[in-house]
């Protein structure tokens, strides 16, 4: 099974992953993984930290001549800004002159709980694990799994619905349109906008209001929905809670600092409707076999895959870094202050529908690989093959 962990700082000298457990022999090109930390490091709203780095992945083990050997997968992304913090941020060397410490915790981030929990005097060690700078290094690893999948006829894609309160008035008609030739087809499409919107009055709302709150030194937050074409019925299982193939979706985008919600299509929705109108009915037809109207299910029902496209949804609150502060305290003095400004972005939206593709993709390649097992690509998509053509005569009328 694909596992991978990061490690680094924000400030350090870089950003690490290892990726162990990807099949041998898949076609990997440095493209293929530098293309997606430049999608990410896209969107307007974004801070000037993105005008400082400029993303590229080392490979430092696991793939020979293009392909994957089935060894971990080391990947390295330097950070450019490290320059500027050797001192801050230094490994081993005492500081000459001393560095001031950060004792003012930001409302809504990791500031306070992590200075408590792991009882350090000075803030600025939670600030730097926890940033989302450490995404680029998840992008990093899951474009791996992205690769894999899409050679099996997988493919995964995101676009932004909603930014504060520009957003589209109903579902976008040209969604549907853009499935038809895969999910990557989607997500190319929403790129083509600085704010990843399809909806090009909903795109010009949210530029105009990232603008206004950048003026009032506040945040944006906004809705991404993520899309999966391409899974064949059956992956996941009900049998055990950890095998749930929705819950580990939903898990994964919520793994995504500032996602505080996620659900499977519109589930919210759905729930105030009668279940007449929210269950997706089967129709068998002599041309295709099995047929559904409707995807209300978001392509997962009984926490496995249905053969439908997975629709995904995932609410990004507004980012707790702030020009303008809030209502804080001085941890040292135990008084009332105002909250302190760490750079950060006015809107990271479009970025996090990017990580979001990403942190999905190793969860369908491992419901994948539960129910076909295989170490090779040749093997995988030769049972895959078996197993596609298995359901297609089974519910041939």
């Amino acid at each position: 099974m694909i596992r991978y962990l990061t490690a680094g700082e924000s400030h350090g000298p870089a950003l690490t992953a290892i990726v162990d457990g990807l099949p041998a022999g898949i076609d990997i090109t440095q493209n293929d993984i530098d293309s997606q930390l430049l999608r990410r490091q896209q969107g307007y709203g974004r801070g000037g930290r993105m005008t400082i780095e400029s993303d590229k992945a080392e490979v430092m083990s696991g793939i020979r001549f293009g392909k994957s050997i089935g060894s971990p997968i080391t990947l390295l992304i330097r950070n450019r800004d490290w320059e500027n913090w050797t001192t801050t941020m230094a490994r081993f060397e005492e500081p000459v002159e001393e560095i001031a410490k950060i004792s003012i915790p930001r409302p809504g981030h990791a500031d306070l709980a992590g200075r408590i929990k792991y009882g350090f005097n000075d803030i600025r060690p939670v600030i730097e694990r926890s940033s989302a700078r450490e995404t680029a290094a998840r992008v990093a690893a899951g474009s791996l799994s992205r690769v894999f999948l899409k050679a099996l006829g997988i493919e995964i894609g995101s676009y932004v619905s909603a930014i504060g309160s520009a957003a589209e008035p109903t579902v976008n008609p040209a969604v549907e349109e853009l499935l038809v030739n895969g999910a990557e087809c989607l997500a190319l499409e929403a790129d083509r906008s600085s704010v990843r919107m399809l909806n090009k009055s909903a795109e010009a709302g949210a530029i105009a209001a990232i603008d206004e709150v950048k003026k009032q030194g506040d945040t944006l937050g906004g809705i991404i929905e993520i899309f999966i074409t391409g899974v064949p019925m059956g992956l996941g299982s009900y049998v055990q809670h950890d095998r749930r193939l929705d819950a580990m979706l939903v898990s994964a985008l919520m793994s995504i600092q500032a996602i505080k919600g996620a659900e499977i299509g519109h589930a919210f929705e759905n729930s105030r409707k009668p279940g007449s109108q929210v269950h997706d009915e089967f129709f068998l037809s002599e041309n295709t076999g099995l047929e559904r109207k409707t995807n209300r299910a978001g392509g997962l029902e009984g926490s496995m895959s249905s053969g439908q496209t997975i629709h995904l949804r995932a609410a990004m609150k507004p980012i707790s870094s702030l020009v303008t502060p809030l209502h804080s305290f001085d941890l040292e003095t135990m008084k009332p202050t105002l909250s302190r400004f760490e750079r950060s972005d006015t809107c990271a939206v479009p970025a996090a529908g990017v990580v979001a593709e990403a942190v999905v993709a190793p969860v369908i390649a491992n419901a994948l690989l539960e129910k076909l097992g295989g170490d090779h690509f040749i093997e995988i998509k030769s049972r895959l093959e078996t197993y596609r053509d298995h359901l297609h005569r089974t519910f041939k009328a």
